[in-house]
């Protein structure tokens, strides 16, 4: 992962997020981003070890004060998670904590004895972190169709599946596609600045339900605007806004999540751990981003794929190139990721539909792909001058495009909705009811494999999905 785009996306999100200030972790390297000065423990008697053990570390050490240590949410809620201050951090500095570092490093006697995670960083989980879109967005013609294009399937009110998206909201103009005749939700709280500049990451839930109602026709699609501060939420905050969306809409049979982050850990995720043992009694079947970090490291919630109890609750899904033969070069991989689908350049809605909306791109593209790939990757084209980056030393002014309804788009994030999509799709053609089943004869009848990494991965691809070429001498186009 390239450094430079961390810290660009690290200062976006910082200024969506001004009064929780953030630092970039493990230890400054560009992994994740958690709360300075905050952390996680589970409610009860959990949070008050931790309390004391903590401030009995900072008594102890130099240069750190006791008094910082206290809670600051009540002693117990639904998502089971407490806030425990442990510092009054500076703001401004992307450099990792130190206070947290040391609250994390007092309780390691204690989980070892306990056997078991105690205390946790309150990271960000987040659409945006380590280039999660894959890219930015691109303007496509209204003339030309989605991809992948609508399927035939009629929709039955009846019998349609529902599907719960937690994303950013929709797009004022959503209902002008006609594909999104049978989503509702949340609106997008800001779609452009000041200047009338369409902000960075909005779209994103409205592109996302697009995709799940062009491979499924038959669903209700429901879009909760839960990320909306730059596609950003902290972790104790994400539990609570998952049971706020099923508890408002009922636990639906597919819900697609296009956000997650690594914590450099294999058990999970404590601040939405509560949400996913209530899922796992649950039917419905989570489908969720393995993340565009091109890295193995457990991404999540997407890697509760792989713990045991969840298998068949949670369906992890990393993207593949525009050609659908190997791995899109910004894709998570590894064991725990169960299923790939097309993630490049797919076509789906935006915003512009009656008029157009400018949008100035904020990263530029890279001369060379950023993870050592050779074939036209997503880093390198289509070919832009972006306000944060700029190729080469010379300063170059940013390009600005109109969207005027349709963008193509990339990312884990687009491969998701893909495979919901799919997934309901199955439960209509062959009148199952059970999404969870509905995931393993999918994949038990999938005939179709791609590369990924040296591995042969399932490649879940739509009937109406097409390869798109690029062509480099053309800038990409």
């Amino acid at each position: 992962m390239a450094p430079q785009r961390f810290r660009e996306q690290f200062d976006q999100i910082q200024r969506s997020m001004p009064d929780v200030p953030l630092a970039m972790g493990p230890d400054d390297s560009a992994e994740f981003l958690y709360e300075k000065g905050v952390v996680l423990a589970r409610d009860g008697e959990e949070a008050r070890l931790v309390e004391d053990t903590v401030r009995d570390h900072f008594t102890t050490m130099a240069g750190l004060t006791s008094d910082h240590v206290r809670r600051t949410s009540s002693e117990s809620n639904r998502t089971g998670i407490t806030r425990i201050r442990v510092g009054e951090p500076d703001e401004g500095d992307l450099g990792a904590d130190s206070t947290v570092a040391h609250a994390m490093r007092s309780l390691r006697t204690a989980e070892g004895r306990a056997g078991r995670r105690l205390i946790s960083r309150n990271h960000v989980v987040s659409i945006a972190v380590n280039a999660c879109p894959g890219d930015e967005p691109v303007p496509v013609p209204l003339s030309e169709p989605p991809n992948p294009a609508a399927a035939t399937t009629p929709y039955d009110a009846e019998s349609a599946v529902g599907v719960l998206v937690v994303d950013t909201g929709l797009m004022h103009d959503y209902r002008s596609y006609p594909l999104l005749a049978h989503t509702e939700g949340d609106a997008q709280i800001r779609e452009c600045d000041d200047d009338g500049v369409l902000c960075q990451y909005v779209g994103h839930g409205t592109f996302i339900a697009g995709l799940v109602a062009a491979v499924a026709p038959n669903t209700d699609v429901t879009v909760r605007n839960t990320l909306n501060d730059a596609g950003a939420i902290l972790e104790s905050e994400l539990g609570e806004k998952l049971f706020e969306a099923v508890d408002r809409d009922g636990w639906p049979e597919v819900l697609s999540l296009s956000a997650g982050t690594s914590n450099g850990r294999t058990d999970g995720l404590l601040g939405v751990h509560a949400f996913m043992e209530e899922l796992r009694d649950r039917r419905t079947l989570l489908v969720a981003a393995a993340g565009n970090n091109a890295s193995a490291t457990p991404f999540w919630p997407a890697a509760y794929a792989d713990l045991p109890g969840w298998e068949t609750s949670v369906l992890s899904v990393g993207a593949l190139r525009s050609d659908g033969e190997f791995g899109a070069c910004f894709s998570n991989h590894g064991g725990w990721v169960r299923a790939y689908a097309p993630g490049e350049r797919l076509t789906s809605a935006l915003t512009g539909f009656g008029t157009p909306v400018p949008y100035v791109y904020q990263h530029s593209t890279y001369d060379a792909c950023r993870f050592g790939f050779a074939y036209p990757c997503t880093c390198q084209y289509p070919r832009h001058n972006g306000v944060l980056s700029e190729p080469g030393e010379a300063p170059a002014k940013p390009d600005q495009v109109m969207f005027e309804g349709h963008a193509q788009w990339s990312g884990t994030s687009f491969a998701t909705p893909v495979v919901a999509g799919l997934v309901a799709a199955h439960m209509t053609d062959h009148k199952e009811t059970d999404p969870r089943l509905a995931r393993v004869q999918l994949l038990a009848t999938n005939t179709e494999y791609a590369e990924v990494r040296g591995a042969h991965v399932p490649a879940l691809l739509p009937p109406t999905w097409r390869p798109v070429s690029v062509d480099p001498s053309a800038g990409g186009s």
